[in-house]
Formats: structure tokens, sequence, C-alpha cells
């Protein structure tokens, strides 16, 4: 392994050759770009997995929050099908929301069936696209209804219909009310900033996840032209 490169200027280290995993066969259904094993015998995506230790830190926040809570509903999800797991849950989630009881029950068949079919349809055909499409299509719905939730519940209008609902004792405070709905104001200001943020970050991370699968060779070409570090700024899997 040379330090520098024989095709590329700039100080680098060539990509070394795959090499046999610790772990046994590589077995998934969808292996993505990012070449298996060749930093460590251990991990077959380094690069995935290092920049997964923010999620990982995420994760256990998340955690800790509802733990602190009280809320210790902690879900284990699979690997390559928990993107659509999880975005089943937060259907369940958002649908379910001041549902009657057997109105949530309804929604949670719905979200269980809903992953069920994407399993075994995907299971069937073994086709990403199948499976990216149908994540792109519950973010949409739930999104959707999230920000329709939110607009709603944020209305200045009904805020004073809760406040007549539940018959505050200083409903006729005109500073509270005040208060109120200029807190509603800027909660749905806020929100509408954070839109574009959201969407944007979606959109990229979609379009790098297709770009990585659309282009895997050529990439794969560029990374052990331009050795490693430079390489991992190619490696979509990691990013997206």
């Amino acid at each position: 392994m040379s330090l520098y490169s024989t095709s590329f200027r700039v100080p680098s280290l060539d990509y070394p050759p795959a090499r046999m995993a610790f772990w046994g066969p590589v077995t998934l259904t969808i292996n993505w770009c990012e070449e298996d094993y060749y930093a460590t015998i251990y991990s077959a995506e380094i690069v995935n997995s290092l920049t997964n230790l923010a999620f990982l830190y995420l994760a256990c926040k998340g955690i800790s929050n509802c733990i602190r809570n009280g809320q210790d509903n902690v879900f284990l999800l699979l690997d390559e099908l928990s993107m659509i797991y999880t975005t089943c849950v937060m259907f369940y989630a958002t649908f379910s929301h001041n549902r009657s009881a057997e109105g949530a029950l309804l929604i949670l068949a719905l979200a269980v069936f809903i992953a069920a079919f994407i399993t075994v349809y995907y299971y069937h055909i073994k086709d990403p696209l199948f499976h990216q499409n149908a994540f792109a299509l519950l973010t949409i719905i739930v999104y959707y209804k999230s920000l329709y939730g939110m607009i709603a519940s944020l209305r200045l209008s009904r805020q004073a219909e809760i406040r007549a609902e539940v018959g505050r004792a200083d409903v006729n405070n005109a500073t509270e009310q005040a208060r109120v709905d200029q807190r509603a104001r800027n909660i749905v200001k806020t929100m509408y900033q954070m839109i574009p943020v959201g969407l944007g970050s979606i959109a990229l991370s979609f379009l790098i996840w297709n770009l990585d699968n659309a282009f895997c060779p050529t990439l794969r070409r560029w990374r052990r032209t331009v050795g490693l570090p430079w390489g991992i700024l190619l490696e979509g899997h990691g990013w997206w």
C-alpha cells in the first residue's frame, strides 16, 4: 500500500482489497455501493458504520428521554426494512392521534398490514426500487398528515375553541389570550421555517441514495482513483 496513489496527485492511500469477513459470507438481499470488508474483517461497511455513530447517540438520547418522561415503549427494528417499519410506526402514531380506541385499533391493523405487505412483496421481487418508492410514499403521507395536524391544532380559531371547551378560568383574560395566540403564531412561523430544511435534507438524501445505486461502478472507480481518505466523500451510503 503506497502513501501516494499513482493516478492522483493529492496524498492518499490506496483502497485495500476486500477481505474474508469474520462473520461469514454476505447474505443481504441488498448490498449497497460501499465495498465490503476492505478496511476491517469486522465491519462490512466501515464508512456507513462510522457515520451512523451520530444516530446511535441520538437513539440513546431518545430512549433516555422516553424513559425519563415515562414513555418506555422501545421498538427493536430489523435492518433492511427498518425504514419501512419505522415509518409505519410513525404512520400509526400520526393517524391514531386523538382517535377512539376502536379507531386507533383499525389504524394499527392498517399499519401492520402495510408493513407485512411491503415485507412479503419485497421479499418476493427483491427489487430495491420497490423498497425505495414504498418508503418515499409512506414518508410523504406521514409528513403531510403531520403538517396538517400541526397547522390545524395551532390555528388561532382552534385555540379559541379549545379555551371555550376546556373552560379555563382565565378565558376572559385578554392578556393571557394574547400570549397564547402569539405563542401559536411563533410556533407556526418556526414550523414553516423548518419545513424547507426538513424537505431539503430528505430530498438530498433520496437523491444521493439513487445516485449511489445508479452509478455504483463509476463511484467505485472514482474512489479507487482518488484513494483514501478522499474516497470517503464518495461513499454515498455513508452520507444519505
